[in-house]
């Protein structure tokens, strides 16, 4: 895999949040900040998915949105980054 180093600005209380969220959680900002965008990535991408889906074939039912979230939930594995920490 390779890394890119990025420098970001951010509100000093948003950056106190995210150094106490990822040390609850036992991993670094860097590893904490790339899930945090990864997740907003997927959503992004899910977004896009599903605009395309409707434009083909139509806006889904709440009913066919619903199972399609149940069944995506009952697919789902969650996991969590190992820690750096031992």
């Amino acid at each position: 895999m390779s890394v890119e180093k990025l420098s970001v600005s951010m509100d000093a209380a948003l950056a106190k949040l995210i150094r106490s969220a990822a040390a609850e959680e036992g991993m670094s900002v860097s590893t904490w900040l790339s899930e945090a965008a990864r997740a907003r990535a997927r959503q992004r991408a899910l977004r896009v998915a599903l605009r395309d889906y409707a434009a083909e074939h139509g806006t889904l039912s709440a009913q066919e949105t619903t199972e399609l979230v149940e069944a995506a939930r009952a697919r789902s594995v969650v996991t969590r980054p190992r820690s750096k920490r031992h």
